[in-house]
């Protein structure tokens, strides 16, 4: 299997930002694209390239539909926490990729998973998902992500960040973080879909090194120009603004990791992974200073003067 010749990948997941990051890249190295949307076509972020199906996760029809005459497949679940749902979603994804004879289906799982088990239905359900995926017997790579750099470019952040130069984020100060960004994710899935060899194994990606919070706002400081001092933020007032935006649900399963990760049980779970992932993947994850200078964060600016 060669990087070079074009790939028919079914993206589930690629209205997200996670799955368009992915879908991107793909279409950008000239692989064809298919995706599945609940969203009107008004509602579509702009992914060049990528063929949209309307159709759900849920009805296996849709599912056979998407993977229809594709050779390979990226899936990132949606933001759905319940047990069933995502069982069923992930038991509709393998029919499909078993019955389209898919060559490789890359399972993004979202976040690390603990080894043991958890209650948080973060870990869980994606654990679920994998065993299904797995047990199903389609040619399966899962790729686990630590925390995304891209979650620091956004309304929350950026205003504090630009104007006071502080980096508020729900996770320990002291919490060693490989900080990745959508594109290094989408960097690691077009390896893992198109590397030999990789059947069956499990890579917790991250950036090119882990950071304390001290040595993230550093690496801000450095990317921005400016001093950054990083603050710890309580994962139960970043679940409260998270509701308004996403409804109590889905909030509280986004930060049921940062419960976790604020109860100090395993505190390197976002950590590095010894280098495995970087070498067999190939990865070359650029310094996060570098990532900060690259993003037009004078969005975030209340200051609307002209600048000289």
């Amino acid at each position: 299997m060669s990087s070079e010749i074009p790939m028919r990948v079914a993206v589930v997941g690629a209205s997200g930002f996670q799955g368009g990051a992915v879908a991107r890249l793909l279409a950008e190295r000239r692989h064809r694209v298919r995706t599945l949307t609940r969203r009107p076509s008004a509602d579509r972020p702009p992914l060049p390239g990528a063929f949209f199906l309307s159709g759900d996760l849920g009805r296996p029809a849709d599912v056979r539909q998407l993977f229809e005459d594709t050779t390979h497949a990226f899936v990132t679940m949606p933001l759905v926490y319940e047990t069933e749902r995502v069982e069923a979603y992930a038991r509709n994804v393998a029919e499909a990729a078993l019955e389209a004879g898919t060559e490789r289906v890359v399972f993004n799982s979202n976040t690390r998973i603990p080894l043991g088990p958890t209650d948080v239905p973060a870990f869980e359900t994606r654990r679920l998902a994998e065993r299904v995926l797995r047990d199903s017997g389609v040619p399966l790579v899962v790729i686990r992500p630590p925390v995304y750099l891209d979650n620091l470019f956004s309304p929350w952040n950026g205003p504090a960040l630009v104007d006071e130069g502080v980096l508020a984020y729900p996770l320990p100060a002291s919490a060693r973080t490989a900080w990745l960004s959508h594109r290094g994710l989408a960097e690691a899935a077009h390896a893992a879909l198109t590397r030999e060899g990789l059947e069956g194994r499990t890579f917790d990606i991250g950036g090119e090194r882990s950071l304390t919070g001290g040595e993230l706002a550093a690496a801000f400081g450095r990317g921005l120009g400016r001093a950054v001092r990083y603050e710890e933020l309580d994962p139960a007032a970043f679940e409260r603004g998270l509701a308004q935006l996403l409804g109590p649900e889905t909030a509280a399963g986004v930060a049921g990791i940062y419960h976790f990760m604020a109860s100090g049980a395993d505190p390197l779970l976002m950590a590095d992974d010894d280098g495995v992932s970087t070498e067999v993947l190939a990865l070359e994850p650029p310094p996060v200073e570098e990532w900060v200078a690259r993003q037009p964060w004078q969005v975030w600016s209340s200051d609307t003067s002209p600048s000289h």
